[in-house]
């Protein structure tokens, strides 16, 4: 079973007919991981494959699928924008363990105080949001800090049936990809100083809060040890600071 496989197939597939997409660095040792889950009898191989990419307006678009069987499917996918634009981040949190689903699509506002932000870049997709909310609910409260980084158009729920999650679900995550690229096309350079300021640090309190709170590093952690797993985190899944240290 790959759930998520089409997932990042169309994604791949519509970034690299909407932009001018080229390969992003991984570091070695990242592109594909194997590893066991479970003891005994119940012992199934877990495969790790990421990918990386960029364009002109994205610093890095990236992808972790993690690969265990009926019982450990995840996908999370996500889009950094270049720290001179001030789009949100596309975030994807796909994920199935034995106790069921759990998915989370949004596009991560760097501002999300700010009305005038919301208005250029939560309204416009508010209806595509409440028409998929019908069937698929909110799935239940998340950490206070965490509600910073989440637009009012989070898509956060708990589906019971697969099938869902390869049909309606599957949609979803297109239609906001879709909507996402749209944004993309129309986004303009930023110049001004305080505004750039301002996008490198709501960028900077992203990749460290998402770095540091990563929900897969116990599992990562159980699956390739906590060496590789924190420089997987660091070194490319949240890597801004250390592309800035190098620049």
């Amino acid at each position: 079973m790959t759930l998520y496989q089409p997932f990042i197939d169309h994604a791949i597939a519509t970034l690299t007919s909407r932009l001018n997409l080229q390969p992003y660095p991984i570091p070695a040792g990242f592109e594909h991981k194997e590893g066991v889950m479970g003891k005994g009898k119940k012992q199934e191989p877990v495969t790790t494959t990421s990918y990386g990419f960029q364009s002109d307006k994205l610093r890095q678009i990236r992808a972790a699928h993690v690969q265990g069987g009926d019982s450990l499917q995840v996908l999370n996918f996500v889009i950094f924008p270049q720290l001179n634009y001030d789009l949100p981040f596309f975030g994807a949190d796909l994920v199935t363990l034995p106790g069921g689903h759990l998915i989370a699509i949004d596009m991560q506002p760097l501002f999300s105080q700010d009305q005038a932000y919301q208005a250029k870049y939560s309204a416009p997709i508010m209806p595509m949001f409440h028409e998929y909310q019908q069937n698929l609910p909110w799935g239940g409260d998340f950490p206070q800090e965490a509600q910073q980084y989440f637009s009012p158009a989070f898509l956060w729920t708990r589906p019971a049936q697969t099938e869902v999650v390869e049909n309606l679900v599957f949609k979803a995550f297109c239609d906001y990809l879709d909507a996402y690229i749209d944004f993309v096309e129309q986004a303009e350079l930023v110049t001004d100083p305080q505004e750039l300021k301002a996008i490198f640090q709501a960028q900077k309190s992203y990749a460290d809060y998402r770095a540091e709170k990563d929900p897969a590093r116990g599992m990562l952690t159980r699956l390739y040890g906590s060496e590789w797993t924190e420089e997987y985190i660091h070194g490319f899944l949240f890597d801004l600071e250390r592309t800035l240290t190098a620049a």
